[in-house]
């Protein structure tokens, strides 16, 4: 099962936290810190996988990492899973349909778009991975999903229409009139006067 997904820079600053256990905060930033330490000292010819730190559960855990460009992508599993086949189902499939899924929704992601994509990064790898699960390794059907995603969002006007729309629903109410005095029971609340909008 995964435990966590790291993604961080070069310089070791995260870009994408996602831990599917629960860690305090002090805790996950320390699991980072030692992450980054033990991945981003590894050669590029050396295997991608490697036995957990100290502080993410020693050699109980397995970190499973792909170094692209100026990001790394780490996986924390748990040691229940066979090294071969974390390393078949993460590395190649999740990592890559994960990076590949990015780089088709960006047009060659980079590091800024995990930056300023934040909730459509979260997105995709909710398509991907939930719960520490693997949902899709279809990268055709997670790029499916992100794209009505998309339409949607234009066709409600986004997220910064949000309070637009809002007003104009609640100018649109039909209220024959606006109620002074409400009784619940034993309660009695006095409604002020509102100015019409």
């Amino acid at each position: 099962m995964i435990k966590a997904i790291l993604i961080f820079n070069n310089h070791g600053k995260p870009r994408l936290i996602r831990f599917y256990q629960y860690f305090a905060e002090d805790m996950q930033q320390q699991i980072i810190r030692e992450t980054f330490h033990l991945v981003s000292k590894r050669d590029d010819n050396v295997c991608n996988f490697l036995e957990g730190g100290s502080l993410i559960g020693g050699s109980d855990y397995k970190l499973i990492y792909r170094h692209y460009a100026t990001l790394y992508f780490v996986f924390c599993v748990d040691s229940s899973e066979s090294e071969l086949g974390i390393l078949d189902l993460i590395q190649v499939s999740c990592s890559f349909v994960f990076v590949e899924t990015l780089d088709k929704c960006f047009e060659n992601v980079c590091e800024l778009d995990l930056i300023f994509h934040m909730d459509k990064v979260h997105y995709i790898l909710q398509e991907v991975v939930m719960g520490g699960m693997v949902l899709e390794t279809n990268m055709n059907e997670i790029v499916a999903q992100v794209e009505v995603q998309n339409r949607m969002e234009k066709s409600e006007g986004g997220l910064s229409a949000a309070p637009a729309r809002a007003v104009s629903a609640v100018k649109n109410m039909n209220l024959p009139e606006i109620p002074r005095n409400i009784n619940i029971g034993d309660i009695n609340i006095k409604v002020p006067s509102l100015s019409p909008f």
